[in-house]
This record gives structure tokens, sequence and C-alpha cells, in this order.
């Protein structure tokens, strides 16, 4: 072969540099294989490895003018506990306040569990581990038209439209879930944590509180919206979004109007900054609704089902115009929606702010499913708000697929402003104060 041959060449300087390079990694890559360092491919996770979040956190302020877990955006796990006050007094009374305030402070902050010695009980539960992880949890905490009964002297400042919830039409209300002293609100990324939470308050309070009734729920995640998609709420157990046309939460002026007392309004002063809570436990009868036809369905709700837009419209967010449908040709004069908000200037001070969850109790005797919607809502006003509205909504059609079994009406207290605060210390102030008043 002639040295002039183009394949019998010299080797470049700068090619043997490149070869002499993918020799050393090939041989690194060799290396890793061997001695299962960073470059390895990592193990498959195991089936009982713990799932991953880095949500885990993720914490919301405890001090603030209101409680939090109210206008906050629900994360995925909800649930709602309600008591009964095994207090004997006004002093026991201000010990069970002051204790929720210190736990509750530290469960949504976090942080390690100070270890006590093994012949004594764990000062937690330990379900999270030795170290408590905020995880995005709210605890709110309200209380019930019963708590201002003649046990602790609150008679004269109880919340001025507070009072206990009677049934509707369509209610088939059971005892063992109604009602309650007090009513706490847990909300978080995972009910592993609401249920911590509500242990550790049961642990602390063994001989101050007692537990009711109690109802967890979920909310369904869902992906990502793509870049200029408007937001949508998640759906309920029927399929429908539930949360469309809800009064904006970060618009503070809205939310004064409809959501928190105000000072000097005709509530007492104490109750400034707080809210009425409105709970019920909807059963939905799904197997009867799966075999309800589609046209049907969205006929009873008014809205479109796949997207949730108004029968008059094309997304979620579109405002129905039922002065161009006057005789409910389009959406019907009975449908959900236009009997909730008739979108009328009188109807505006009836809006409620929703924060729902779906539960699944599991199966009744009769082997159907027990599920449907743990509705809670906050507004300023108990009676302008859901009481109105759901009084609109006695005889719709789509009671023939539900049935309310439970909850209760509670006033949610003002928040805690600073250390030197407590939860429920306005309310036990004011009784104080008149007491010696009336001296």
């Amino acid at each position: 072969m002639k040295d002039s041959d183009p394949t019998n060449a010299p080797v470049s300087v700068d090619r043997r540099r490149v070869l002499l390079g993918l020799g050393a990694a090939g041989a690194a890559i060799a290396g890793a294989s061997l001695s299962g360092n960073a470059l390895a491919a990592p193990a498959p996770a195991q089936v009982t490895e713990a799932p991953k979040s880095e949500k885990t956190q993720d914490h919301n302020e405890f001090h603030g003018v209101h409680q939090s877990g109210i206008v906050n955006p629900r994360p995925t796990a909800g649930m709602m506990v309600s008591f009964d006050v095994l207090a004997q007094d006004r002093e026991d009374l201000e010990r069970m306040f002051r204790t929720l305030n210190e736990r509750i402070s530290f469960l949504m902050t976090g942080g390690a569990v100070p270890q006590v010695d093994p012949k004594l009980p764990p000062l937690d539960s330990g379900i999270l581990g030795p170290v408590v992880t905020p995880d995005n949890l709210t605890i709110t905490v309200s209380v019930g038209d019963s708590l201002f009964d003649e046990r602790f002297g609150l008679e004269h400042v109880k919340p001025k439209r507070l009072q206990r919830m009677v049934g509707f039409p369509n209610d088939a209300l059971e005892a063992d879930c109604c009602h309650g002293d007090l009513s706490i609100q847990f909300c978080s990324n995972a009910p592993d944590s609401n249920i911590h939470a509500l242990r550790d308050i049961v642990k602390n309070l063994p001989d101050l509180l007692l537990v009711r009734w109690k109802q967890e729920g979920t909310v369904p995640a869902q992906a990502p919206l793509k870049p200029g998609q408007p937001p949508e709420s998640a759906r309920n157990f029927l399929g429908f979004r539930d949360g469309s046309a809800n009064p904006d939460s970060n618009d503070q002026k809205a939310m004064n109007e409809l959501v928190w007392v105000q000072p000097g309004s005709d509530e007492p002063a104490w109750a400034a900054n707080g809210s009425y809570q409105a709970v019920r436990i909807i059963r939905n009868f799904v197997e009867r609704w799966d075999r309800t036809p589609l046209q049907e369905q969205e006929a009873i709700f008014g809205r479109v089902k796949a997207t949730g837009a108004p029968m008059d419209g094309k997304a979620e967010t579109d405002v129905p115009d039922y002065k161009k449908d006057p005789e409910g040709k389009i959406t019907k004069l009975d449908a959900h929606i236009r009997l909730a908000n008739p979108r009328t200037p009188e109807s505006q001070r009836n809006l409620i702010l929703r924060r729902p969850f779906n539960y699944s109790n599991g199966v009744n005797k009769n082997g159907q499913l027990d599920m449907g919607l743990l509705f809670i809502c906050y507004q300023s006003d108990l009676e302008k708000g859901f009481i109105t509205v759901q009084t609109r909504l006695n005889g719709e059609p789509l009671e023939e697929y539900l049935k309310p079994v439970g909850g209760g009406y509670f006033f949610t207290l003002p928040g805690v402003v600073d250390s030197q605060d407590f939860i429920g210390r306005s309310l036990l102030a004011a009784a104080s104060a008149l007491k010696t008043k009336t001296a």
C-alpha cells in the first residue's frame, strides 16, 4: 500500500486526543458498571417504598387577622371533625382554647418531637416520623350554637345569626353526624397529615374534648394547565365541576363583603374577622345518577358536563345570560345553577365561598356505594348566605340524586394575631367583660 493512500495517513494530534478521550470514557463506564458508583442506573423502587413528594415542607402562617383554611386554595385532603366540649367551667374552657392554640401552632409549623423516657407514652403518634412535616396543613376552629348554653356564661355574646341546623325538606339528618359544640376543619396535602393532627389534639385534650362525628374527603388532582388556559374547578362524584362561579378568594374587597364579619357590624365586637361556617354531608345516589342520560344530567345542573361551561357558554368561566333566556329554553328555570344564583342585583348578597371535598365511606347494607360531597362554605351572614341559597334550591330536580344526612352550623373564630394572642381569646374576653359589667 502506497504512502499516498489516505487510509494509511498518520493520525493527527487532535484525532489522537479524541480517541484517547473515548477510551478513557469507556473505561470509566465499564468501571462504573462494576463498582456501582453514581453512573450506574438507580435500582428499581421496592413495593413498600414510601411515595415521594416535594410538598411536605409547604406550610401556612398560623398567625393572622383571620384563621387559615378558608381563603387558602384547597389541598388534596380535607377532614371535618365535630366535638362535644367536656369543660366544666370557664377556666376549663380557656385551658381548652390555649391548648388548642399551642398544638395547632406546632402542627402547622412542624418540627422535631421531643423524646421522653421509653417507659412513658410517646408525645406523638409517630405516624409522620420523629420530625413532623407541616405538609400544607391548616386547622380551622369554629364554635357551635350549643357552646353558648348556660355552662360557660356565653349566652349574651353569641354571634347574632348562629343557630342550630334544622332539616330542609329533602334532608334525612342522622343525629350521630350533626351539630357539635366545636368543629375543626383539617386540610393538608395527605390524609395521614390530617389524621396525625387530629390524634395529636385528641391526645392532648382527653378531658376537654370528645369526638362527636368525623368526615374525611379529598379533592382530585388535575394535570398542570396549559399556557393561557383558565383555571378549572375540581369535579365532584357526579362528574360535574364543583366550585364554578365561586367568588374570587383573592379579592380582599369581595371577601370582606361576603366572608368576613366586619368591625362595626351588628355582630358582637369580638366576632369581627370571623366567619359563619355551614357544613353538610350530602350523600350522592351515584348508581341512579350513572344510569341517567347525559342530556338530563346537564339540564339538571345547567352546565355542560365535559367542560363545566353554562349551557349558553363555551368555558367554565363564562357567565350565563339569563336575561336572554327568560323562559328557560337554554338553561332550565329549575336548573341547579339558576336557582342557586339567579344573577340578579338582589342575589349578589347571597353569594357564599364554597370549599367542598368528595367523600367515600364504603358500602351501605343494601350494597349501594356510600359516597358524596362534604360541603363546606363560609359567609359573613349565615341567613343571607347558605340558608337563603339552600331555600331557593328546595324541590330542585337534583334532589332525586342526593340526600343530606349530616353537618351543622358553626362560627369560625377570628384569627390569632400574634404570640400573645390565642384562639378564642376575644370570645372569652367579651364574656368576662360582660360579667364584670353586670356584677
